[in-house]
This record gives C-alpha cells, structure tokens and sequence, in this order.
C-alpha cells in the first residue's frame, strides 16, 4: 500500500471515528511481547493521529489509554462493538 493510500485510509479512520465519540468500543491492543491488552471503555476524544479512550479500571477507578489510528491500520490495535463484536471497520477487511 502506498503512502498516499494510507493516509486516506488513516483519514477515513478518524472520520469514522470521531462519529463514534461518546460509544462504546472494545479496544484489543497488542503490545508487543505477546502481550495482548482488551479493554471496553468509551471514546473520549480524536485528535489528528490519535483517540483517547475511557476504560473502567478496578475499585471504580477510570483510566484514559490513547490509540493512533496507524496502529488501527496495521492491525496492531482492533477496535470492535462491544455487545456484537463486529469490527468498526468492516470496508477495512
């Protein structure tokens, strides 16, 4: 894929994205070292190269995590509906 290609797909991320600000998603992160972080939480903010999203942590506590939408692109984050769990991004498969 070419630079240009990727960066329309990046935009069409965001774009999608920001139509969602307020839902709820579940984030799966990879994090390298086989290590694999899901989270469910709710899409705070988009910014021009990442999101913020909200996620309940233990003893009633909420913690922020941010995401680039590159990494959404290569598939080392996945964001999918959480009661469904479909992707958020079918066009992209």
């Amino acid at each position: 894929m070419d630079f240009a290609r990727q960066a329309e797909v990046v935009g069409r991320i965001r774009s999608d994205l920001e139509g969602l600000t307020g839902a709820r998603i579940r984030v799966r992160a990879n994090m390298g070292r086989s290590k694999i972080v899901e989270r469910e939480g709710v899409l705070m903010q988009t910014h021009p190269a990442l999101f913020v999203v909200e996620v309940q942590e233990k003893r009633e506590r909420k913690a922020r995590a941010s995401y680039q939408y590159v990494d959404v692109l290569t598939g080392t984050v996945e964001l999918t509906h959480p009661e469904s769990g479909d992707s958020l991004f079918p066009w992209m498969n």
